[in-house]
C-alpha cells in the first residue's frame, strides 16, 4: 500500500513549486481552488442563522422543514456532480466550471426573488446543481497536475483555507440579519459567486490539456467503469460520504442544538465557527504529516480516534450531558465534538485523495463518481440524523457513532487483507 503512495512523490514537481501546465503561483492555485470548494460550504453556513427568519417569513410550520433549506441544496449538489466531471474530461475544465457558476448565479438570483417556500427550494435546487461544478472540477484539476501524497498535501492547504470561510459565514450571516432581511444572505452569495467567476475566468488555465496531450481518451463507458469498478476508488468514495454525513448533520442541526438546547441565542454563529475552525488547524497539520507518514497510516489513525469519541459522545448523551448544568453540558458537548472535527480534518482530504489516486487520466468522471457518491451518501445520512432531532442533541450523537462504524467497516473491506498481508510479510521478514 505504501508503495503507490511513494510513487506519487516523483511523479510530479513538490507541492510549493509549480508543476507543468500551472500558469499562476502556488499560493494563488491554492486559494482559487478553495475559493471554489468552499463556495458550497458558504452557500450552507452563511444562511443557518437566518433559518428562523425563512421559516417565519415563508410560513414554514415546522422547525424540522427548515432545514430543507440545506438537504435540497445537498440534493442537487449530489445530482450535478454526476455529470460535470465527464464533461470536463471532454470538453476542458474552464467552459465546464464557467457553465456551472452561471447555473449557480441563476439559482441565487431565483432564491431572492422567490415568493414562497416552494419556490426557494427550487431555486436551491437548482443552486446546488451549480454549485457541484466548482467542486468537482476543482479536484480533477488538483489531480490533473499532483498524485498521491502531494495531492493529499495540496488537498489539505486548500481545506485549510476553505473550511476557514465557513467558519466566519455564520456570523457574516447573523450580521447581514441585523441590516436586512434573509435575502440579504443570497445578495452576498450573488456577489461572490460573481467575483469567484470572474477570478477562474481569468487566471485558471485550462489543466486537462496537459493529461490529455498525447494521451488517448476513454470512451465514456470505459471511463464510468474504471472509476466505479475500481475498489479504492469506490471504497474511499463511500467512506467519505458516511464521514461527510456527520458534517452535514451537524450543519443541519447545529441551529437547533445550539439556540434550542443550550440557549445561545446570538452566540450561535461564534460557538459554530470556534468547533469548525479546529478543522483548519487539522488541515495544516494534514498537509505537514502525510508527506512523512502517508496517507492510510494519519487517515486511518484518526478514523479509529473518531470512532471512539463518538461512541463516548453519544455515552455522554445517553447518561444526559444537558443535565449536567447549562455551562457544564455545553462545555462537554462542545468540546467532543471539536475533537471529533478536528479529527474529521485528517480523515476528509486524504480519503478524497485516496479515492483519486488511482485515477490518473480518468480524473474528471472519477471526481465525478467520487463526489456525487460521497454527497449522495452524506445527505441521505445527514439528512435522516438531521431530521431525527427530537429537542435532544442525543440523534445527533448516534449518527455520529453509527457512520463511522459503517466507515471503519467499508476501510477495513478495502485495505484489511493486504494490509494485513503487508504486516505479516514484514514480520516474517524480520523474523528471518
Amino acid at each position: 500500500m505504501e508503495k503507490r503512495e511513494h510513487a506519487g512523490r516523483s511523479a510530479t514537481a513538490e507541492p510549493d513549486m509549480p508543476p507543468p501546465g500551472l500558469t499562476i503561483s502556488f499560493v494563488e492555485f491554492v486559494a482559487l481552488v478553495a475559493a471554489l470548494m468552499a463556495l458550497t460550504a458558504l452557500s450552507i453556513d452563511i444562511m443557518l442563522p437566518a433559518l428562523p427568519a425563512i421559516g417565519t417569513a415563508l410560513g414554514v410550520a415546522s422547525e424540522n422543514d427548515r432545514q430543507l433549506v440545506v438537504i435540497l441544496y445537498m440534493a442537487g449538489f449530489a445530482a450535478g456532480q454526476l455529470i460535470y466531471g465527464p464533461l470536463s474530461d471532454r470538453f476542458g475544465r474552464r467552459p465546464i466550471l464557467l457553465s456551472g457558476l452561471a447555473i449557480f448565479l441563476a439559482g441565487t438570483l431565483g432564491a431572492v426573488m422567490s415568493g414562497s417556500f416552494d419556490g426557494l427550494l427550487i431555486a436551491r435546487l437548482i443552486q446546488g446543481l451549480g454549485a457541484a461544478s466548482p467542486r468537482i472540477v476543482a479536484v480533477a484539476v488538483v489531480r490533473d497536475l499532483y498524485s498521491g501524497r502531494q495531492m493529499a498535501r495540496v488537498m489539505s492547504f486548500a481545506m485549510m483555507v476553505f473550511i476557514i470561510i465557513p467558519v466566519l459565514a455564520p456570523s457574516a450571516g447573523q450580521a447581514l440579519l441585523h441590516v436586512g432581511d434573509w435575502r440579504w444572505t443570497f445578495y452576498a452569495l450573488l456577489i461572490l459567486g460573481v467575483a469567484i467567476s470572474i477570478w477562474a475566468g481569468m487566471r485558471l488555465p485550462e489543466t486537462s490539456r496537459v493529461l490529455h496531450d498525447g494521451a488517448q481518451r476513454l470512451a465514456l463507458s470505459q471511463s464510468f467503469k474504471q472509476a466505479v469498478f475500481e475498489p479504492q476508488t469506490f471504497a474511499y468514495g463511500a467512506a467519505g460520504g458516511f464521514m461527510f454525513g456527520c458534517l452535514l448533520a451537524y450543519v443541519a442541526s447545529a441551529q437547533q442544538i445550539f439556540v434550542d438546547i443550550f440557549d445561545l441565542g446570538q452566540a450561535f454563529p461564534i460557538v459554530f465557527g470556534a468547533v469548525a475552525s479546529v478543522m483548519a488547524v487539522a488541515s495544516f497539520m494534514n498537509a505537514r504529516l502525510v508527506g512523512r507518514l502517508g496517507m492510510r497510516r494519519v487517515s486511518h489513525t484518526a478514523l479509529a480516534g473518531f470512532l471512539v469519541v463518538s461512541l463516548l459522545l453519544a455515552a455522554t448523551e445517553v447518561l444526559g450531558v444537558a443535565n449536567l448544568g447549562e455551562v457544564a453540558g455545553l462545555v462537554a458537548f462542545v468540546g467532543l465534538v471539536a475533537i471529533l472535527f478536528f479529527l474529521f480534518g485528517f480523515i476528509a482530504p486524504n480519503f478524497n485523495a485516496l479515492a483519486m489516486e488511482p485515477q490518473g487520466q480518468n480524473a474528471g468522471m472519477a471526481s465525478s463518481v467520487i463526489g456525487s457518491l460521497s454527497t449522495a451518501i452524506g445527505a441521505l445520512t445527514g439528512g435522516l440524523i438531521g431530521r431525527s432531532f427530537d429537542g435532544t442533541a442525543l440523534p445527533l450523537a448516534l449518527g455520529f457513532a453509527g457512520c463511522s462504524l459503517i466507515t471503519v467497516a467499508i476501510v477495513l473491506w478495502v485495505d484489511g487483507r493486504s494490509e494485513f498481508a503487508r504486516l505479516g510479510r514484514r514480520a516474517a521478514g524480520n523474523s528471518l
